[in-house]
């Protein structure tokens, strides 16, 4: 079992052994027995590598739902709902439309979070009341946020059972044919993909999790502070260089460098500039 400051030194990419790790030791401190929960957290990440032909558990996918919908929802209204899909072709043809990326072909649930406004929208009609909020971004927005919580919960659930789970962003590319594919109704859009299955130990990905920034970058106390943000990066740059080269990627770019072009242009949005129209169509007005 790994030990809360080690799990931190490596979150943040530092070595524990030195006075760097000050900081994530001093948070270890309020810990007086082991944590499963923190330490499942902190050891999270993405996987992109799942062993073939590895069905999921019988039950496994109940689990994940009600996990899913253990979490928070905004005044309880829980305007999400997600699409299952396990049938091979249907994955793949998911595939194909968000990315063309391989591990969702292979892992054997790719789950499908979506806003749904629908269903409220039923139960205005039903009590004969105009539902004028839902035209409203706020009513978009709290679909958004109440599918990011739930979809947290089911990869937070899926690594608990010992499975490996990845986010699929690309799940907006083509949203219209995503859509048709999954024959969402009016007022229900896709978000994001989780793909789901058994981790491929052997793939080199599996030993290290990935840095994030440091806490003194994303953490502003009391009020906005940007404080040191050069530095920050300066030295996450450096971070994650060091961790793409144990990765076998010692050319990959500085993160500074490539989220700056990931932003660049509007071809650098894959297809989803279109999001806003899509949701127009598919009737979240956005008033």
């Amino acid at each position: 079992m790994a030990d809360i400051p080690s799990l931190l030194a490596a979150r943040y990419g530092i070595d524990s052994s030195t006075g760097d790790a000050a900081a994530s030791a001093d948070a270890a401190q309020i810990l007086t027995a082991p944590n499963p929960v923190l330490e499942s957290l902190l050891q999270h990440k993405s996987v992109r590598k799942f062993l073939p032909d590895a069905a999921l558990p019988p039950g496994a996918l109940e689990l994940l739902a009600a996990a899913a919908q253990s979490a928070a929802t905004s005044s309880n209204l829980q305007t999400w709902s997600a699409v299952a899909v396990t049938d091979p072709a249907r994955k793949a043809a998911a595939s194909t439309l968000s990315g063309d990326q391989a591990f969702i072909r292979e892992a054997p649930l790719l789950l499908v979070f979506c806003a749904d406004l629908r269903r409220l929208t039923g139960v205005s009609r039903q009590h004969g009341t105009a539902g004028a909020g839902l035209a409203y971004a706020e009513m978009y927005t709290m679909a958004t946020i109440d599918a990011a919580l739930a979809g947290q919960n089911a990869a937070v659930a899926a690594e608990a059972l010992g499975l490996g789970a990845c986010y699929v962003g690309a799940a907006r590319n083509r949203p219209r044919e995503l859509a048709a594919l999954l024959g969402l109704p009016p007022r229900v859009v896709a978000l994001f993909g989780l793909a789901v299955g058994w981790p491929d130990p052997e793939a080199r990905s599996a030993a290290e999790v990935k840095p994030r920034l440091p806490v003194a970058e994303v953490l502003h106390r009391e009020a906005w502070d940007d404080g040191d943000q050069e530095g920050n990066l300066a030295a996450y740059d450096k971070t994650l260089d060091a961790f793409n080269a144990r990765q076998g990627r010692g050319d990959a770019p500085t993160w500074t460098y490539r989220s700056a072009h990931r932003v660049a242009t509007v071809e650098s949005l894959h297809g989803r500039d279109v999001f806003r129209q899509v949701l127009n169509e598919r009737g979240f007005e956005l008033k």
